[in-house]
């Protein structure tokens, strides 16, 4: 594959320039800005505050194992969704106008044991760039080897029963964010085919605020709790578990359902389509119209809205729906949308099926025609 795509628009399409000019004529017509709105700022200050408000009802030690452990999971859940409401759009300059506000709201990323620094290349500029390109989008690398989510990764024995164990597994994305992920993204010398060349002061960054999380989330617990060592474990694996799952379902439900593409560049790495295409045929939302996941999930159930135009803040994501879906329309390229949470979760399930025994069958078929 090569190592440098580009996307070139063969069929010189305007469809991004007729949608970003409806976009901007709506926000004119509004009079309104793009960024965090008083709603934006309300929902900001009812997760900081509950994420702040369990964490501190854990250290009060006045409660049982049981109670411990239903706090324990309503802040892993409060983790995510503050990664999804708050720092998300923080990270990608959208809450805010204002530099600054963007960078402290995006520091509360290390608060839930994520490097924002790391987020931004892998996330960001890979991610948002390279959406679902096999060797280029690692996040549809989820644990290679294990769970294959590409036609072009190998077809592996273990994968056969994928789609029973890639939810638990889902489940371990954020202890190994914690404990691994950032580290390894951080010196692997590439992300995809992204050539990383780190600031001095990223390296004391990322092992500074690792500290303090460990510190807060680990150290602290253990000398105010009275609880033993592995009930402690247990509890912070079981909160991690939590906030992993969540943020397992909401990423893969956006990328990997049916009818979205994993599309190939040409042997000189042209994608030869406009980026902005590749996006809609990649990407998909889930339950737009529900008032709940667009609160919880911070807009990305409207991912399609989103990868478009990441510098928008989600809230205005349910006005800009009909924009998209209408000039999409016009245009012939696909909205992909799966109506509520659940259809999207069966979609995300028959692709795994797909992906992995369906294929394990088709390949060992494939084998003993060859061999015969």
């Amino acid at each position: 594959m090569a190592k440098t795509l580009k996307f070139t628009n063969v069929r010189k399409t305007t469809f991004f320039a007729t949608v970003r000019e409806r976009v901007d004529a709506y926000f004119v017509a509004e009079g309104i800005s793009r960024h965090a709105n008083g709603a934006m700022w309300a929902k900001t200050i009812f997760f900081l505050s509950g994420y702040l408000g369990l964490y501190l009802l854990i250290l009060s030690n006045q409660f049982g194992l049981l109670a411990m452990a239903g706090l324990a999971a309503l802040m892993g859940a409060f983790a995510a969704f503050i990664g999804f409401n708050v720092c998300h759009d923080a990270l990608h300059g959208a809450f805010s106008a204002n530099k600054n506000v963007n960078k402290w709201l995006g520091m509360v990323f290390n608060l839930i044991g994520a490097s924002p620094y790391v987020w931004n290349i892998t996330h960001n500029i890979v991610h948002h760039t390279y959406t679902n390109i096999a060797g280029h989008d690692e996040d549809i690398e989820v644990a290679p080897g294990l769970i294959r989510l590409s036609e072009e990764e190998p077809v592996r024995w273990i994968q056969r029963f994928q789609h029973w164990y890639a939810f638990p597994v889902y489940g371990l994305a954020s202890l190994s964010w914690v404990l691994r992920k950032d580290y390894v993204k951080f010196f692997q010398g590439k992300i995809g085919e992204h050539v990383t060349k780190h600031p001095r002061r990223e390296y004391v960054n990322l092992f500074l605020y690792k500290a303090v999380y460990y510190a807060l989330f680990i150290i602290l617990p253990l000398v105010v709790l009275d609880i033993t060592w592995w009930q402690f474990a247990l509890g912070f694996v079981w909160m991690h578990f939590v906030e992993g799952l969540v943020l397992g379902l909401v990423f893969q439900l956006a990328h990997v359902v049916e009818g979205t593409a994993f599309p190939l560049p040409d042997e000189q790495g042209d994608m030869r389509e406009a980026w902005a295409v590749h996006q809609m045929r990649t990407t998909a939302n889930f339950s737009p119209d529900s008032k709940l996941a667009s609160f919880l999930c911070g807009g990305l159930n409207r991912q399609v809205e989103h990868h478009l135009f990441p510098k928008v803040c989600h809230i205005h994501y349910p006005a800009l729906a009909p924009i998209l879906r209408q000039t999409a329309l016009e245009f012939g390229v696909p909205y992909i949308e799966n109506k509520t949470f659940f259809g999207a979760l069966q979609s995300h399930y028959r692709m795994l099926r797909q992906m992995g025994p369906e294929a394990y069958r088709q390949a060992r078929t494939e084998r003993v025609a060859v061999a015969a």
